[in-house]
């Protein structure tokens, strides 16, 4: 064999091999955990199909740095542990960043603003955490909503009404039994959104805390972390994010740290 057919012959087998290398960086699939029961961010349909901003988003993240997802219904209780075990790749299930966690697992760049707000009707006189002390206000049971409004009301006050999760507080605030309810931005959005029927607004404070979430995959996994955050700054960027947040929550894009 020449010399020259040798090395076109090489060079045909090097292109082949890296045809073949993008193919399967392209094929490979990745075992994504996610809740089924935090609405709007994952639950799941009566056919038990996974929806929500989450799921929505790591689609997009995926398709954006050229790998593939399974996405598993996975109970909040354990779900951490499913990465250690290697029953997961991914986890995305509105899961708060906290220095506690980054030591279970590695964090992508944050996603969401996590914080508390008030929801109340568009013509109430509230703008701030303290014109609750005139009011009757709804909170979830123990939550971070519950604790910020028994520092400013006092944990005894009765115009504090507790309940024990989400969906009971605001069918309280929409047949008027209280004035305003305390709770997460994003469920708080989504209820909006979806009773365009109700007039009412958010009401944000200094006091409430802001949080971010994050997308988790094991300790030391930086090639698929790198990946995740290599999409998530491409669908931010062309605005593909934007879209997403629109769809479940309104126009009030956040700004994400993505640095």
């Amino acid at each position: 064999m020449s010399l020259k057919k040798l090395l076109t012959t090489a060079a045909s087998a090097l292109a082949l091999s890296c045809a073949a290398g993008t193919a399967l960086a392209a094929d490979q699939t990745y075992v994504v955990g996610a809740g089924g029961t935090y609405r709007p961010f994952e639950f799941e349909t009566p056919k038990k199909e996974l929806v929500g901003f989450d799921i929505d988003l790591i689609k997009a993240i995926s398709q954006a740095s050229n790998f593939k997802i399974q996405l598993v219904s996975t109970p909040w209780e354990g779900i951490f542990a499913t990465l250690g075990q290697g029953d997961r790749d991914i986890i995305i299930s509105g899961i708060t960043i906290t220095d506690k966690r980054a030591q279970m697992v590695d964090f992508s760049l944050p996603y969401f603003p996590a914080e508390q707000v008030i929801i109340t009707n568009a013509d109430a006189k509230i703008t701030s955490l303290s014109d609750l002390k005139k009011t009757q206000v709804a909170v979830v049971n123990s939550t971070a909503g519950d604790i910020v409004v028994s520092e400013e009301l006092g944990k005894a006050s009765t115009a504090i009404h507790r309940f024990d999760n989400t969906v009971l507080m605001l069918e309280e605030l929409y047949r008027g039994g209280v004035d305003a309810a305390v709770g997460d931005v994003g469920v708080i959005k989504f209820y909006i959104k979806s009773h365009p029927e109700k007039k009412f607004k958010v009401v944000g404070d200094s006091k409430f805390v802001r949080q971010y979430f994050g997308i988790a995959v094991k300790k030391g996994n930086k090639e698929l972390l790198d990946k995740i955050n290599a999409g998530l700054k491409k669908i931010v960027a062309d605005g593909t994010y934007a879209k997403i947040y629109k769809t479940w929550f309104d126009g009030d894009v956040p700004t994400l740290p993505l640095k």
